[in-house]
């Protein structure tokens, strides 16, 4: 014998806010102000509703309470004991003060939608979060115009207006840091590429950009430093303690952080600095007593160097082991005990060599390289003419000082390759 389910039914915010609730005796209860939810489901369930009482007083009530008698909300079972104070339990959110008109995240499509509504699932009784509408047609839903305007779009222009739906699941909203202070696995911001994270951030305003900045784990946050405006670097990088800075900073290419911590407040800088680690502080300290004109300050001094008798294989095993550190791995510099550059071998050179063979014997002698004194106008049109993606800079003495990244130049370089 096949057992009747409850039907699937998908409801708006909009059609449920400032509808009144009765009792099974069909007296009033009171008036739907907002809904509860809870965050850390995949689809929130509606856990309980806000509710303006009928002698006044702003109560929680539980919505498996909840039942549609003839189109009217009746609760039913209703004890004394169901309402009680509008206190949020650990990990409750009210939805339409969190959610309704607020900014959120697609992280689908990577853009900073509004939301004009809600659209929820009830199934066995249960009220699932599904959808946020971000569209026009959820906004005149929600002021009531949507049956006479869907009517003159017909009528006029044949056309009949859409939801625009997103999943929950792609949704990350930014108003309330709570929602921000997830772990880094319910976190969706951090599994978009840091270039959309970045233009996101640019998008929001100081208050949104700092809380959403500080809910990314380091590795997230410093790689979508990088991408950042410097302005806004600046700000986000002010707004942290020393100790969380430096963990950031560190984290991002020697030659990006060096350029933030040129651009941050002195005292700033220099408490950022004490907190790094020595070798790091001390190669961003080296470059940073260059000017950012030059080569000296655009360059990095985080690249692979090998002495000319060590064997393809050896220099595999090292990058291998150092790579993740390193800001360039395209090319790897062959210099003399001296620190003079040799020569130089890309990295796909490096792969079908045999292991067995001397880096002399492997490395290319023609060698670009630009002066350290070098101004960045020159250097665009080193770029530009040889096609390399990095470029050694060396001193007077042709010691190897260190390597320019050609996204380091891209601003610059860009204008002289005709883009």
């Amino acid at each position: 014998m096949a057992v009747n389910q409850e039907p699937q039914v998908f409801l708006y915010f909009s059609e449920l806010l400032g509808r009144k609730i009765s009792d099974s005796e069909g007296r009033p209860v009171g008036k739907i102000l907002d809904l509860t939810g809870n965050i850390g489901e995949m689809y929130p369930p509606v856990t309980e509703i806000l509710l303006c009482a009928t002698d006044g007083k702003i109560v929680l009530l539980p919505w498996r309470r909840m039942a549609e008698v003839d189109g009217k909300l009746v609760a039913h079972p209703l004890q004394a004991g169901d309402f009680r104070t509008p206190v949020l339990r650990q990990g409750e959110m009210l939805l339409k003060d969190t959610l309704l008109d607020k900014q959120v995240v697609d992280t689908d499509g990577a853009k900073i939608r509004r939301v004009n509504d809600l659209q929820f699932l009830k199934s066995q009784k249960t009220l699932y979060l599904v959808h946020v509408d971000v569209g026009f047609h959820g906004l005149l839903r929600r002021v009531g115009l949507e049956r006479p305007i869907n009517f003159l779009f017909q009528l006029l222009f044949d056309y009949t207006m859409t939801d625009q739906l997103i999943s929950w699941k792609f949704v990350q909203p930014v108003s309330s840091p709570d929602l921000l202070r997830l772990t880094v696995a319910q976190n969706r911001l951090a599994q978009l590429h840091p270039a959309d994270l970045a233009d996101i951030i640019e998008e929001l305003d100081i208050h949104q950009r700092t809380a959403v900045f500080r809910s990314l784990d380091v590795e997230t946050a410093a790689e979508t430093l990088e991408e950042t405006d410097p302005k806004i670097q600046v700000s986000l990088i002010e707004d942290l303690d020393m100790a969380n800075a430096s963990d950031i900073i560190e984290e991002m290419s020697l030659s990006e952080a060096t350029d933030l911590l040129g651009d941050l407040p002195k005292d700033k800088a220099e408490g950022i600095l004490k907190e790094m680690e020595t070798d790091v502080a001390q190669d961003v300290k080296e470059l940073l007593a260059h000017p950012e004109e030059n080569a000296g300050g655009l360059m990095t001094t985080s690249f692979l160097s090998f002495a000319p008798e060590r064997t393809a294989g050896e220099a595999m095993e090292t990058i291998r082991r150092d790579a993740e550190d390193m800001d360039l791995i395209y090319y790897l510099y062959i210099v003399d005990s001296e620190g003079h550059i040799l020569g130089v071998l890309s990295l796909r050179e490096l792969i079908v060599a045999d292991p067995e063979r001397a880096l002399s014997e492997l490395m290319d002698t023609r060698i670009v390289a630009v002066n350290i004194e070098e101004h960045k106008d020159r250097i665009a049109e080193d770029f530009a003419k040889y096609g390399m993606l990095a470029m050694p800079v060396v001193d007077d003495d042709n010691h190897l000082k260190g390597v320019i990244l050609f996204k380091n130049l891209l601003e610059v370089a860009l204008p002289k390759l005709g883009r």
